[in-house]
C-alpha cells in the first residue's frame, strides 16, 4: 500500500486540526474509554480514542483519563497511516 501525498490548501488544513482539537476537548465527557491494543500506542498511554475524520483516515488519540476528577492528558495523537506500517 503506497499513500501519495497531495496539496491541501490552507483553509482545509486548518479545520482538520480544529475539528480534531475539538474532539480531544470532549474527551472527559465520553462514557466509554477504550484501551489501547497497538504496542506503538501502549508506550503513549492507556487510553485511546478512534476519531474517524473522513473514510480514509482514523486518527488515535492516545490518553491517560483520572476518572475521579475528570482529567484528560493526551500524550499522542497519530494517524492509522503511521499505525499500519
Amino acid at each position: 500500500m503506497k499513500w501519495g501525498k497531495f496539496q491541501l490548501e490552507r483553509n482545509s488544513i486548518i479545520n482538520y486540526v480544529v475539528d480534531i482539537i475539538e474532539v480531544c476537548v470532549r474527551l472527559d465527557q465520553l462514557s466509554f474509554h477504550k484501551n489501547t491494543r497497538y504496542k506503538t500506542h501502549k508506550r503513549f498511554g492507556f487510553n485511546v480514542y478512534l476519531y474517524r475524520r473522513n473514510r480514509n483516515t482514523t486518527w488515535y488519540i492516545i490518553y491517560d483519563y483520572d476518572k475521579s476528577k475528570n482529567i484528560v492528558y493526551i500524550n499522542h495523537i497519530t494517524s492509522n497511516h503511521t499505525t499500519i506500517n
